[in-house]
């Protein structure tokens, strides 16, 4: 957690809801609602777009082992 002021905090829930309203994460969170929703199995899980799978957490980070600075 951020230790902000109240004028920082308040600032930056303003910025985060801002983009958490724009059209690109209205279509991502969709996105993610209506695959939870026919996958009840993967809860908990996340989908990796790469491999077209529910993957833990953990899992879908590191660009499967290779480090994020070969990323592409």
């Amino acid at each position: 957690m951020q230790n902000l002021s109240p004028k920082a905090a308040k600032d930056k829930k303003a910025r985060d809801l801002a983009f958490a309203k724009t059209f690109d994460r209205k279509r991502k969170k969709a996105f993610n609602q209506k695959w939870h929703r026919k996958h009840p199995e993967a809860n908990g899980m996340d989908y990796d777009h790469k491999d077209s799978k529910a993957k833990t957490v953990h899992a879908n980070r590191g660009n499967d082992g290779n480090g994020t600075k070969n990323e592409g």
